[in-house]
């Protein structure tokens, strides 16, 4: 079943966040739009370029009334000790959430069965706490923060403009569609 249009499930996580130890919950996550990247592991190859690439935009998500969640089966010991050591965690300013008991992975239906990881999944929650919407890629496929900013723009569009849509390859300031019986047969 899809996760997309359901509420996140309640949780509660430890998490790391300006150098130090935070709780995070579903109710956290309520109130403005979020962004929850899942990855495998700490201390590994196409984790660290992806959590860069999310830091790098960090401020972008910001603008947009966003905020980001990297969620890994580690603990957030684990993340700390990355932060500290690794030159590319470094630039990280969102919370990075440790979900040792698996809670959230399974939540989010991410959880690698018999490894104990999570699998590269992207949600984007709306201020509703709603899934709007959700990507799994397999371990080796890294992602982009530039598209995902992208869906997260159409995303907030459509839900501000109720009754109207964004094709494929929409950006921000382009023309969007009005689903209607007029249109059936002519895109």
């Amino acid at each position: 079943m899809s996760l997309v249009n359901t509420q996140i499930k309640p949780f509660k996580a430890q998490a790391l966040r300006d150098g130090k130890f935070i709780e995070v919950t579903e109710a956290t996550l309520k109130g403005k739009w979020a962004v929850m990247v899942f990855y495998p592991a700490d201390f590994t190859f196409v984790c660290p370029t992806e959590l860069e690439d999310l830091a790098d935009n960090y401020a972008e998500f910001q603008k947009l009334g966003v905020e980001v969640y990297s969620v890994s089966t580690d603990t957030h010991f684990s993340h700390k000790a990355w932060h500290d050591t690794s030159e590319a965690i470094k630039k990280i300013k969102y919370t990075m959430i440790g979900d040792p008991t698996w809670e959230l992975s399974q939540n989010f239906d991410v959880l690698r069965a018999g490894q104990g990881l999570a699998d590269r999944g992207t949600f984007i929650i709306d201020p509703n706490g709603v899934i709007q919407g959700v990507e799994v890629t397999a371990e080796g496929i890294g992602r982009d923060a530039k598209e995902l900013l992208r869906k997260v723009k159409a995303a907030q569009y459509v839900a501000s403009h109720p009754g109207e849509v964004c094709p494929a390859k929409w950006k921000e300031g382009e023309k969007t569609l009005a689903p209607s019986l007029d249109l059936v047969g002519k895109i």
